[in-house]
């Protein structure tokens, strides 16, 4: 993995198990089911972050991706459990950006597998301009915690 540093103490973990629709026909995940895996750790970052994801929308806002990248180190294949690691990785005046770190976990060691960045900017949900980051998210930014999510079954 990369010597990308995070700028909170937070962190979700979440653990998913690779179906045989997000695989390819070379039998490996398929590379747009990354920016799926990515999304799932978000929105459960997001969760453990200001719960349910309606606060965020009641207090006026949302957010939007504005980019993403992909960095694949190996690859992953039907039934592996993966482990997406998602922390906070910077805070600008009106967006953010976080961090998921993929890894097959195998004999309970994390081998790394892709790594994606993904910034997202605030916006006013009425107008869909770009907006200041909220205190909802700035209070919170700032909290510690550690959240482990198993969806692996």
């Amino acid at each position: 993995m990369s010597s990308n540093q995070v700028v909170s103490n937070n962190e979700v973990n979440v653990r998913i198990r690779v179906r045989y629709a997000e695989c390819d026909a070379q039998n490996v995940v398929f590379n747009a089911r990354y920016a799926d895996y990515a999304d799932i750790a978000a929105t459960e970052y997001i969760r453990a972050l200001i719960g349910d994801y309606n606060n965020l929308l009641n207090a006026g806002f949302d957010n939007q991706v504005v980019s993403m990248h992909i960095d694949w180190i190996a690859s992953a294949k039907f039934d592996d459990i993966l482990n997406l690691k998602v922390s906070l990785h910077h805070v600008g005046n009106s967006s953010f950006t976080l961090l998921t770190q993929c890894s097959k976990v195998e004999d309970e060691h994390n081998l790394p597998i892709a790594e994606m960045k993904i910034v997202y900017v605030v916006v006013d949900n009425t107008t869909f301009k770009k907006s200041p980051i909220p205190k909802i998210l700035k209070d919170n930014f700032i909290r510690e915690f550690s959240i482990f999510v198993n969806q692996a079954g």
